[in-house]
């Protein structure tokens, strides 16, 4: 298989235009508020999503330009896969996010707790199910001494080198 088409079902509206200043993380995100534009032919598939406090996002990095196979990521000064970080310069540009789902009105969903860059495509939607999607013995890898300082530091450097 060489090749995977995927269609935008719709598009993210934040206030963010730049990478510069942008949450490197929905955490980081925390209150901020932005739409999604849901394109008419997808609106059905919308049904019953509004009992969801919180949602998946997954979308395509637009803006992301080429990738490298090893990068120095946030939070650290040591080079990484790009498979342990996440990084946004990937081979398939792919971007995942779970934001808090405010209200549906129509073709609009109302979120907030935004990381992501505002006009990006919305190539999918999924329901964040805690009993499901959290795992109960989990381990985080080389963030295990670094993830803490996530909340504290400032993020000028976002994008892995």
């Amino acid at each position: 298989m060489d090749t995977v088409q995927l269609k935008p079902i719709g598009i993210i509206h934040t206030p963010f235009k730049e990478q510069k200043g942008t949450p490197i993380q929905p955490k980081r995100g925390k209150g901020i508020e932005g739409t999604i534009e849901i394109f008419p032919e997808y609106v059905e598939g919308l049904a019953d999503l509004d009992g969801f406090s919180h949602i998946y996002l997954i979308f395509h990095l637009d803006r992301s330009e080429g990738f490298k196979l090893k990068v120095i990521p946030y939070l650290d000064d040591v080079e990484r896969g790009v498979f342990a970080t996440r990084a946004p310069r990937r081979p398939n540009p792919i971007g995942l996010s779970i934001v808090k789902l405010n209200r549906i009105e129509g073709s609009i969903l109302y979120i907030e707790d935004i990381d992501i860059l505002d006009g990006t495509p919305l190539l999918d939607i999924k329901p964040y199910v805690h009993n499901f999607d959290e795992p109960q013995d989990y381990r985080i890898g080389w963030l295990e001494d670094k993830a803490d300082r996530a909340d504290n530091e400032d993020a000028d450097d976002r994008f892995a080198k």
